[in-house]
């Protein structure tokens, strides 16, 4: 069985900055790492090799520069098989729509993936967009906000959803599909001291856009392909604000809330 999963390198949130007039991350002012849930994503996944009974090999995939080949030699440290890296200048400038139309195009050229894990979101997007277009793009089933998965054979998969509305969801989907996870899917291991090793000389696969020609038309990707447009970044501005507590005096509490209308000229 082939398990890919998707991951993102995002800069430290603690300490990256804002360009407010471009409306972007400037992703120079911080260091960068793999996204936390992406993470859990990949855990999950080597989980599933290391505990089942199932022949598996896991294949990481992200988009972005060069400098991202350090994201996956991290991947490939924890215990990832094979690592994918989507690099082209044309790629920059994606908005939600066009990296996922790229990752699924990408997946189609490699082919032959039984199960598509992601974390649920970005922390530096915070969208939890791309995985559900993804599978849209390729017309897989999916399911999100998946916090166990309960069963795993070479044709189904099922996953437990979080709790929703106040209630849990269980989910059956046939194979091939992708599932987004939540931080509750695993728990991080630390990678040994050989993978580590082994990781700095570990070759990263690069996939350019002429690579998936035939599966991406070049106004597809980066900021042609990309519908979304962040004019600017504002900060509101922190209004005062007042309160009252009414325990126990439901004339009082119902004075009170008038007289709030009358002063606002509501009623």
């Amino acid at each position: 069985m082939n398990i890919l999963v998707l991951v993102k390198e995002v800069p430290d949130m603690s300490r990256v900055k804002f360009d407010r007039e471009r409306g972007v991350v400037d992703r120079s002012s911080a260091e960068a790492e793999m996204n936390p849930f992406d993470e859990n994503a990949l855990q999950a996944a080597l989980d599933l090799k290391e505990k089942t009974s199932l022949d598996i090999s896991v294949t990481v995939m992200t988009m972005g520069p060069k400098r991202a080949a350090y994201t996956l030699q991290d991947a490939y440290a924890r215990g990832a098989d094979r690592c994918l890296l989507l690099t082209d200048r044309q790629f920059g400038g994606s908005d939600t729509c066009a990296t996922a139309r790229t990752l699924a195009a990408a997946i189609n050229k490699e082919g032959g993936f039984d199960l598509i894990l992601c974390g649920e979101k970005s922390v530096d997007g915070d969208t939890a967009q791309v995985g559900a277009e993804v599978a849209e793009f390729l017309d897989l089933p999916h399911a999100y906000y998946a916090e166990r998965i309960l069963n795993l054979d070479k044709e189904k998969i099922q996953v437990l959803i979080e709790d929703i509305g106040g209630s849990k969801q269980i989910r059956t989907m046939t194979l091939p599909a992708l599932i987004g996870v939540t931080k509750n899917i695993s728990k991080l291991k630390l990678p040994t001291v050989k993978r580590k090793l082994e990781s700095l000389e570990k070759g990263v696969q690069h996939i350019t856009i002429q690579d998936l020609s035939g599966h991406l038309k070049e106004e597809q990707a980066g900021f042609k392909g990309s519908p979304t447009k962040v004019s600017k970044i504002v900060i509101p501005k922190q209004e005062k604000r007042s309160s009252q507590i009414i325990r126990n005096d439901l004339a009082a509490f119902l004075q009170a809330v008038n007289q709030e209308l009358v002063e606002k000229g509501i009623v």
